[in-house]
């Protein structure tokens, strides 16, 4: 194949990775038109199907699959090496992909790295919010963020916050003809503000803990969010309980604005995490952006 259709390829490993040409196409900066010319074009090439397309999903075929298994490390390898060459210049250089929470990005992420960036121009952050808890190796990000205990033994980890304590709240228009509730299951009478979680395809259970009883809860109401900040403005709106960090319920539990509820059932998780692939090598944009990043209490 000449050294010009290289780019086929990898427009090919997009689309298989992302099962979409949509989302491909965003990626690569094309429109889907473009896109499927250029895979149809491959395939005429090779002379072999190497996706199957439906109106609902794109997926490998068998020929597809073994080229991507074997075609797309090789890419990586080269990006990895052009990556470790451009560490020889005299300043950090790169492009980082961080997926992380909105309340992480707002709370940890970004405050640490307004700050730390402005020396080194040429580091390029990109900080994609996702509470899907994505496989940052397949998803081809550089760095994820998680509880400790969420993150996998095979990858490097390093505290970037303290723990973290949980709140339910709602607001006093809300609870001022309500009975509070006492137990967990008491919850399931009242109209709760429930997180999507993508990756489950579902919302996420409430994890409560009292000594060493644990429950988790399954919540409804008229809302839902994929973003705490949301699930926060809905609760001080007066639509129902809201289960969020306490840090972000404070200010406006100490205005009076909120009350907390079941505290001594609000459990506390440990630390986030900012953690990455073991076997890919640290550039120094990286180090500098780890660094940064480090919980220093």
């Amino acid at each position: 194949m000449p050294r010009e259709n290289f780019n086929d390829l990898l427009a090919f490993i997009a689309v298989a990775r992302e099962r979409s040409f949509t989302r491909a196409a965003a990626q690569l900066g094309v429109s889907q038109s473009a896109l499927s010319h250029t895979i149809r074009a491959l395939e005429t090439r090779l002379g072999l199907r190497l996706l199957t397309r439906t109106t609902r999903s794109v997926a490998p075929t068998e020929a597809g699959a073994r080229l991507l298994e074997t075609v797309a490390p090789r890419f990586e390898e080269i990006e990895l090496e052009l990556s470790a060459i451009t560490e020889l210049r005299d300043e950090p250089v790169g492009t980082l992909r961080i997926t992380a929470t909105d309340y992480v990005t707002k709370t940890m992420l970004w405050p640490k790295l307004s700050k730390a960036l402005r020396p080194y121009p040429e580091i390029k952050v990109e900080i994609i919010t996702d509470y899907g808890l994505s496989d940052i190796v397949a998803e081809r990000y550089d760095i994820g963020i998680r509880h400790g205990d969420q993150v996998a033994k095979d990858m490097i980890a390093v505290r970037i916050g303290p723990d973290t304590r949980m709140a339910i709240v709602g607001s006093k228009a809300y609870l001022q003809n309500r009975v509070l509730p006492k137990t967990p299951q008491d919850l399931t009478t009242h109209s709760c503000i429930n997180l999507r979680l993508p990756t489950h395809g579902g919302f996420y259970a409430w994890e409560l803990k009292k000594g060493s009883r644990e429950v988790q809860v399954r919540v409804e109401g008229q809302l839902a969010f994929n973003g705490t900040y949301q699930m926060l403005d809905a609760a001080l709106s007066g639509y129902g309980l809201a289960y969020v960090p306490a840090d972000v319920a404070h200010p406006h539990i100490a205005a009076g604005h909120l009350v907390w509820v079941l505290e001594d059932w609000c459990p506390t998780f440990s630390g986030q995490h900012a953690y990455y692939a073991s076997r890919r090598q640290t550039s120094r944009a990286m180090a500098v952006v780890i660094d940064a990043l480090r919980y220093r209490p």
